[in-house]
């Protein structure tokens, strides 16, 4: 049993963070940096109630055609991310999270709108090594990669799959050559173009990490909608497009329901 300084409360029995007690949380969690994005998404729900309301993290639970779902808005970054995945874990720990966040492409022919669906992630943040060693190679699960497919291909919008680089910083993180800053890697951009990865973002690699290595039956994944194109220099960041990845996300969460009905089914 933690020490109550290891797994902190606040006076009410809730998780310090995220704001939320055990039962706040439902099975599918559909996750994004910004909180913002979190009440758009939020907007899906039927029945819905903000369970949690703390600094940057935002959690509401509801219904999505009778799914059990939740909405959390993490913060940006790995370390934010990570505290949001452990609480909410204890929260809810057959979780199935699914990211919904925006990237900056690295190959010339991802359009902007388009979305990058992850397999694999390439972990240039330093979370993530605090629970697991450097060289170990985390994909999405493949549940959830599958649901996301679908989706994407039911919904008709364009998307590649393959390997994301989550980074922890955006700028010089990501080799951007900014006034006033040095970039210690500033030939970033081509050398990961070259060996085919797909995009940038920031927090993806938590989510599969901590999926990965935790004891608990958590599932991950996600999608990002391109809102930059790094390799031509082009911006967009539409609303138009960033619903996309919302509702690829929603689809998959009936399809994941679906499939574990079944399977649920098939095993009792």
């Amino acid at each position: 049993m933690p020490y109550a300084c290891d797994l902190p409360l606040d006076s009410q029995g809730k998780f310090y963070h995220i704001d939320c007690r055990v039962g706040d949380v439902a099975p599918y969690i559909l996750a994004c940096a910004n909180p913002g994005r979190a009440h758009s998404m939020a907007d899906f729900l039927q029945e819905r109630e903000l369970k949690g309301k703390n600094r940057e993290y935002i959690v509401y639970t509801g219904r999505y055609k009778g799914i059990p779902l939740s909405v959390m808005g993490t913060g940006i970054g790995a370390p934010a991310t990570a505290i949001a995945v452990v609480e909410a874990a204890q929260c809810q720990p057959n979780a199935t999270f699914i990211r919904v966040g925006t990237c900056g492409a690295l190959q010339p022919e991802i359009g902007l709108g388009d979305l990058i669906l992850t397999d694999e992630c390439i972990r240039e943040e330093n979370t993530t090594r605090y629970y697991a060693a450097p060289d170990l190679v985390v994909r999405a699960h493949p549940d959830v990669l599958r649901a996301l497919e679908m989706a994407a291909g039911e919904l008709h919008f364009p998307y590649h799959k393959g390997t994301t680089c989550t980074t922890s910083d955006f700028y010089a993180g990501q080799g951007r050559k900014i006034d006033g800053f040095p970039v210690r890697d500033a030939n970033k951009v081509e050398r990961l173009r070259s060996l085919g990865v797909l995009n940038f973002e920031m927090e993806m690699s938590v989510f599969l990490t901590l999926a990965t290595v935790s004891s608990y039956k958590l599932r991950a994944g996600g999608v990002t909608v391109v809102f930059c194109n790094r390799i031509d220099g082009t911006w967009s960041s539409s609303g138009d497009h960033e619903v996309r990845g919302i509702k690829t996300a929603l689809r998959a969460v009936e399809i994941l329901f679906a499939s574990d009905s079944r399977r649920l089914a098939v095993t009792s």
